[in-house]
């Protein structure tokens, strides 16, 4: 699946052959702006883009793509583009399904790879969403 020849920048870095990174962003705008060079990398470079996102936010999620210069109906129509909802990873059934998660995660990257896009990147949106975010006082 990853092939090691096949260099990851991300926040000015070549990444190494395990590449998984976890950051934490105060804003959606701070997101896309740590993000932007990442994701658009991997469209310039053919790679299959596998996001996961509130489905409150898809939309936006979107947008920001094509603000971003990705042709984003072109992607989505050919494969290269996959945008899911938190419920079919993670919160499988409205609750935390490990399983569910690890065997989603694995068909893709496996269809990805037969597919022959030489890596998969995928971004995964963890927060509640502004419709159930509590801040503290």
């Amino acid at each position: 699946m990853a092939n090691e020849s096949h260099s990851v920048q991300f926040a000015g870095g070549n990444l190494g052959g395990q590449r998984h990174i976890c950051a934490f962003f105060n804003s959606t705008d701070e997101e896309h702006r740590v993000l932007h060079s990442f994701i658009k990398d991997g469209f310039d470079r053919g790679d299959k883009a596998f996001h996961l996102v509130n489905p409150e936010l898809r939309e936006e999620h979107l947008k920001r793509l094509a603000r971003a210069g990705i042709n984003v109906q072109n992607a989505m129509d050919t494969g290269q583009l996959e945008v899911r909802p938190w419920q079919d990873a993670y919160l499988h059934g409205d609750h935390f399904d490990q399983n569910a998660m690890l065997a989603l995660i694995e068909e893709v990257l496996q269809s990805a790879d037969t597919a022959g896009y030489p890596l998969t990147r995928l971004v995964a949106h963890m927060g509640m969403g502004p419709a159930r975010q509590t801040r503290r006082r």
